[in-house]
């Protein structure tokens, strides 16, 4: 979808160094990107560095950064503890990684079996991505069926299987979301295994569950949909019971909101207990990381000794079922050695409750802003995540997303980049211990800066 042209004009003036850049990437690389979630119009901005909550892009233009790694940065850039335990790791033990076992995934394990109601065993990951595939297989395995329930508009990774109306379309209320494909080259027989529920929405996903509750091997959601669309009690506490009598497993995907609602998650927060947990993004401390933890009897299904002291592949051998589960960087020493420093600051008195005091002073600064200017608009969130809705209806699941003004709000984002604040357009903004009052008071007056152009028009 275009921009209008002032935004463009204004933003790239400033950025031609990123310009220049972008057009040289795209010789090499498809888009100019290595990821598509990178791009956006009229091309991404190339940053060279950043510290706090501060980015610095090539042009050496400076944003206060609310994109932070996709929520993945918690504590900010560059954090000192998190920068100290990396360093230390590499002088102590000489080397990045082992390929072994080593005392810290076992340190790491426990804390995480400490914080997370779910979690009584743990295995790693290299990314939230691969934490979702495994729980899914690890869910299958254990109810001994293969169709997936997936919620509309949920990202669970880039595979076959959940990549399935992650981008939804407008539908009519109480009409069952459709089950439609978000790429190409994936086959029609795994859509086929795919399920997709309306969220927040129980009167219609009931029925749609009931139908293949027979053929259902797990259930799996953001407990906060896109990180910023909070659940209905009811319907969380509905889905959880549902899924408990007729033995599907319920898998939380909580790669967004692990340790940015608190150091229990959104199950922490909610109090709903799922029998599997995904983990990733603040748990690396800035590193790709993932982690899936839950039910024991769950857990060690993929135990490479559930039968004595025989391993896997003789287990295979004679014919007997396997789960199988590996990863050489799983555990990584360098990662975790980031992500322990990461939850040591979260888990300081008073941590939490300044970030979200933060998060509350800026949506409510944003929201007195816009309608000073006659825009109707709310932020919707919970904790230390919300998004900016452009609208005057409430947001509850993506189909009242859709229905808001998209287009003004990306026309906003393009003019809130050239003013310094940095959030690839339409997302969600992400604040983290570095984000203190000057830095959201200073945000706010660019804020205001970009809302008054915007409605010079």
């Amino acid at each position: 979808m275009g921009i209008p042209a002032q935004p463009v004009r204004l933003l790239s003036e400033k950025t031609r160094a990123s310009a220049v850049l972008y057009e040289e990437a795209t010789r090499s690389m498809p888009g100019g990107v290595t990821a598509n979630i990178k791009h956006f119009d009229p091309y991404p901005l190339f940053m060279k560095s950043a510290s706090g909550a501060e980015l610095t892009d090539v042009d050496g233009n400076e944003y206060i950064d609310y994109n932070l790694c996709y929520g993945a940065l918690m504590l900010g850039h560059g954090h000192p503890r998190v920068m100290k335990a990396v360093r230390e790791q590499l002088e102590q033990m000489g080397t990045p990684v082992f390929g072994t076992p080593h005392a810290l995934e076992m340190e790491m394990a426990n804390k995480l079996i400490s914080l997370y109601p779910s979690v009584d065993s743990i295995r790693f990951t290299n990314s939230g991505l691969e934490a979702t595939m495994f729980a899914l297989r690890l869910a299958r395995a254990f109810s001994g069926r293969h169709k997936v329930a997936k919620f509309e508009g949920h990202y669970h990774g880039g595979y076959d299987q959940v990549l399935i109306s992650v981008h939804a379309r407008k539908r009519k209320r109480n009409t069952p979301p459709e089950v439609r494909a978000d790429s190409m080259g994936i086959p029609k027989e795994v859509q086929e295994q795919t399920v997709v529920l309306p969220f927040n929405d129980w009167e219609t996903a009931e029925p749609i569950l009931d139908r293949f509750r027979e053929e259902l091997g797990a259930v799996i959601l953001e407990p906060v949909q896109g990180g910023f669309i909070p659940p209905k009690p009811q319907f969380l506490s509905n889905l959880r019971e549902y899924t408990r009598r007729h033995r599907i497993p319920l898998i939380f995907d909580e790669v967004k909101t692990g340790f940015r609602m608190g150091l229990a998650g959104a199950q922490g927060r909610y109090g709903i207990i799922p029998d599997l947990t995904a983990l990733g993004k603040v748990l690396g401390g800035g590193f790709p990381v993932g982690a899936v933890g839950g039910r024991r009897e769950i857990m060690e299904l993929t135990s490479p000794v559930r039968h004595g002291d025989v391993l896997a592949g003789d287990r295979e051998a004679k014919g007997e079922e396997v789960l199988f589960h590996s990863g050489t960087y799983n555990g990584h020493p360098t990662i975790l050695s980031a992500g322990w420093a990461t939850i040591s600051v979260l888990e300081e008195s008073g941590v939490y409750t300044a970030v979200e005091e933060a998060a509350h002073r800026l949506r409510e600064g944003m929201e007195e802003i816009l309608n000073r200017y006659g825009f109707a608009a709310r932020t919707v969130g919970d904790g230390t995540i919300f998004n900016l809705v452009l609208g005057e209806h409430p947001v509850t699941e993506i189909q009242d997303w859709l229905r808001s003004d998209l287009s003004l709000r990306r026309r906003l984002d393009h003019l809130l980049l050239e003013k310094g604040i940095y959030l690839k357009p339409l997302s969600r903004f992400s604040l983290s211990t570095a984000h203190n009052a000057a830095e959201v008071e200073e945000t706010l007056n660019r804020f205001e800066a970009g809302v008054k152009q915007l409605k010079r028009g």
